[in-house]
């Protein structure tokens, strides 16, 4: 009888792949697009801080492939999903995990710090079940963004007639605003917008992008 000989146990059960739960794959996958999607660059490094049920399960939940994969801008269904550990490196971003031992607001919660030069971006995400997620900060900024409707994430200078000059825009595309927040981190600094609306019109995206003392526009549907 011919004798199999194997140099790990990966060349019996073969690579680790998507784990079964929705909410350590598909849900960390699309936090991670969202994350990219904000950010609007590749990064250099990514630092990802995992809590609780992900800081416990992330490796054997594919929790970690997926997330990396979401920030390279896969889908989860994406079958290069498993090897984006790999795509990753050699597209030479520098991948940081560091489980929580701390407690957090939900057991499926990971913040990652995204950087490419003097361009940094940290934000917290929140996988709550069947593939839906839920932003909830942005740069120290506590939103509730679950982009279950068309959503738009606005970076900009806190300056006078900002608010009036956006909500302009979406009145003379007959776009109905849903709801609008409004975040700062001191008068005169950094802001963040978040508008959902009622129709579909990414076309408004790039007029906001037009507006002085605007960073950022990022648009959901």
């Amino acid at each position: 009888m011919e004798q199999l000989k194997y140099s790990s146990i990966f060349d019996i059960i073969g690579p680790i792949m998507i784990g079964p739960s929705s909410s350590h794959t598909a849900g960390a996958a699309r936090i991670g697009k969202v994350v990219r999607k904000i950010f609007g660059e590749r990064p250099d490094t990514v630092d990802i801080y995992l809590y609780e049920s992900f800081a416990k399960t992330y490796r054997g939940h594919g929790t970690d492939i997926a997330l990396v994969g979401g920030l390279l801008g896969m889908e989860p269904e994406d079958p290069r999903l498993s090897d984006s550990l790999k795509i990753a490196y050699e597209a030479g971003m520098e991948i940081l995990f560091v489980p929580k031992q701390e407690k957090a607001e939900h057991p499926n919660m990971v913040q990652l710090k995204l950087t490419r030069g003097n361009h940094v971006l940290t934000v917290t995400g929140i996988s709550i079940g069947g593939g839906n997620i839920q932003i909830s900060e942005v740069n120290g900024f506590k939103l509730s963004l679950s982009l279950g409707m068309p959503t738009f994430v606005i970076v900009h200078q806190d300056v006078p007639g900002m608010i009036a000059h956006i909500s302009q825009l979406f009145f003379d595309a007959e776009v109905n605003i849903g709801t609008m927040s409004v975040s700062r981190e001191a008068v005169g600094e950094k802001a963040i917008t978040v508008i959902e609306t009622d129709e579909r019109n990414e076309a408004v995206q790039n007029k906001i992008k037009a507006i002085d003392s605007v960073f950022s526009v990022s648009y959901f549907e």
